[in-house]
């Protein structure tokens, strides 16, 4: 059985998930269905000890850290619908979250993919997000909102593509909150982004999405 946090966990997760939503079970009973089966084949390890991700991957998710962000099109740990995939249709998923701290000057938005065969590969970069907006639509961004350059090179949402017969990777979904603006401008990286935030993030949430071709 796969170690808790690991990639192959939430692959066997993600499976499991889906046949009880086969089986008629309703989404909530499923996910604690999935969960606790899981648990019960490999107990939680002790604190201090860490799952390692795949070969070549990011290793584990951190956990949240204040906000709680979620999705309308997809549960954490559950497959990203096609249309999302770069060569699906290619737009951007709504988003959401909540529990913004008070203090916060602005929300920026990351998603990444650390299961890349040559390391973790952008996939959304998104700065200066107004404080008191607590959603995202569909293929789009909040007015204000500067977007930054995925790792396809092109600016704003390049959808997931990973090789075609690997597991399904894991496309990290991350929402900080932080302390003053960050005046960064348009095309801005993920490395950009994540010097930035140093020492300034109030809070984050995290959420996790799959998907394989």
């Amino acid at each position: 059985m796969p170690d808790p946090g690991s990639h192959a966990y939430d692959v066997r997760r993600t499976r499991l998930r889906a046949e009880y939503d086969d089986q008629g079970v309703p989404d909530q009973r499923a996910d604690r269905a999935a969960n606790e089966e899981l648990q019960r084949d490999h107990p939680p390890r002790a604190v201090g000890e860490r799952a390692a991700g795949p070969p070549g991957g990011g290793g584990g998710v951190e956990e949240d850290g204040g906000l709680n962000a979620r999705s309308a099109a997809f549960s954490g740990h559950t497959m990203i619908p096609d249309r999302y995939s770069y060569e699906g249709g290619n737009t951007s998923p709504p988003l959401e979250w909540s529990d913004v701290p008070s203090g916060t000057a602005e929300l920026a938005l990351l998603c990444e993919d650390p299961d890349a065969p040559s390391g973790t590969f952008t996939h959304w970069v998104v700065t200066g997000i107004p404080a008191d907006v607590t959603s995202i639509e569909e293929g789009a961004v909040p007015p204000g909102a500067v977007v930054g350059r995925n790792g396809f090179g092109e600016q704003g949402w390049g959808g997931p593509r990973p090789p075609v017969g690997d597991e399904p990777h894991r496309y990290i979904f991350r929402v900080y909150a932080v302390d003053r603006p960050l005046g960064l401008g348009e095309g801005v990286t993920a490395d950009d982004l994540r010097s930035a935030i140093k020492g300034r993030v109030l809070a984050h949430g995290t959420l996790v999405g799959l998907f394989g071709r």
